[in-house]
């Protein structure tokens, strides 16, 4: 074997990097790009042996350029093609996707539908009207208002009120703020309710503004529940055009 295989063997058998700092100066490589690479690395990074601290030879280096580059290469696969321990790519985990809605599954069923009107403001046109129980009824007597309003005059109106029959219901009364002359008033028993009804006579007018009508009545002792009284008014304006609204009761206020 010639000198020069034999100091290139054992060169090889002597060679021992610096893993660490060659793991730390890839990192640092790949950070700031491949550019300039070499510059930065110092000589003893390289892992070059000089016997007595002399210049090496060109054969030394130009093996441990060789070895090193050989550790370079597998440090920078090492950092940029991670495996799991069976050899396969690392997969990233992700998070799993919403299940399809089930063609099966049954919707929720909606709440309870509420009464158009319930003692809420009704409007049509020029007409507006709302109900409400009288603050003033008690666990005996009750009376209901209703708050009739237009923008303009009304040529005819037919105001009827039904008083749920919730027992013991019996009339005791009704009135107007409109005058009392102008009107035909009837109260009967009906389909399980108290109806009072209010006509305007012919050739009479319901002037623009706000009028109540009241309804007022017994009842069995205790607490008494509005929620099937209702009202209906339907009325002709003088400008032209019938309009109705329709609606309930709501307690008295507070």
């Amino acid at each position: 074997m010639d000198p020069l295989h034999e100091m290139l063997r054992e060169e090889a058998d002597a060679y021992r990097p610096d893993g660490a700092r060659l793991r730390a100066r890839v990192r640092e490589g790949i950070s700031a790009g491949a550019e300039g690479r070499a510059g930065r690395f110092p000589r003893s990074a390289w892992g070059v042996r000089a016997p007595g601290g002399s210049r090496p030879s060109w054969p030394r280096i130009a093996l441990g350029a060789l070895a090193s580059s050989a550790v370079l290469l597998a440090g920078v696969l090492a950092v940029t093609s991670p495996v799991d321990g069976d050899g396969g790519s690392d997969e990233v985990a992700t998070a799993p996707l919403p299940a399809p809605p089930d063609p099966d599954a049954v919707a929720p069923s909606p709440g309870p539908s509420v009464p158009p009107g319930g003692g809420e403001r009704a409007e049509s046109g020029p007409l507006w009207a709302e109900g409400v129980i009288d603050p003033h009824s008690n666990p005996h007597w009750a009376q209901g208002n209703v708050t009739l309003g237009t923008r303009e005059p009304l040529t005819a109106l037919v105001l009827e009120v039904r008083v749920a029959q919730t027992g013991g219901v019996r009339s005791t009364g009704n009135w107007r703020t409109l005058p009392e002359a102008d009107f035909t008033v009837t109260v009967r028993e009906e389909g399980g309710a108290l109806v009072y009804r209010w006509t305007l006579r012919e050739g009479r007018t319901v002037p623009a503004g706000e009028h109540v009508f009241a309804v007022q009545y017994d009842h069995a002792a205790g607490a008494r529940d509005a929620g099937r009284d209702a009202y209906t008014a339907t009325a002709a304006a003088a400008a032209g055009g019938e309009h109705t609204v329709r609606g309930g009761f709501r307690p008295p206020p507070g």
